[in-house]
């Protein structure tokens, strides 16, 4: 069985990406460098920030075909961190809102990659 523990998100400058995701997430990487940067997610999921020019295969131009998502506890908290992560200079794509599986925001990283916090409404 393959198991996935990680994802990579190709970006312009992995140095800026880096200080984007340490300032959201209040987490450090666990490693960085000119070129990549790692970070260590609460549930186990790595996070990888990787320099695009000089991959290989070389990536799709730019991001923001999919969602990253980050499921909170509560809709109380997806409010709070849509007003934490709008001061920390993430763009905002769609304010929180209510939705048919609960309440979101998402917002946009430097290049463009979605992030959407959610929280799953009881029935």
């Amino acid at each position: 069985m393959i198991d996935s523990n990680s994802i990579l998100l190709f970006v312009a400058d992995a140095p800026k990406s880096a200080s984007f995701y340490t300032r959201l997430l209040r987490l450090d990487a666990v490693e960085a460098s000119p070129t990549f940067a790692m970070f260590i997610l609460p549930s186990g999921l790595a996070l990888g920030l990787w320099g695009k020019t000089g991959v290989e295969p070389a990536p799709a131009p730019t991001g923001g075909g999919c969602d990253l998502g980050f499921k909170v506890a509560t809709a109380d908290l997806v409010d709070t961190l849509h007003t934490e992560w709008q001061g920390k200079g993430a763009t905002i794509l769609l304010p929180p809102t209510d939705l048919d599986f609960g309440r979101s925001f998402v917002a946009a990283d430097p290049d463009g990659h979605r992030l959407r916090v959610y929280n799953v409404a009881e029935a």
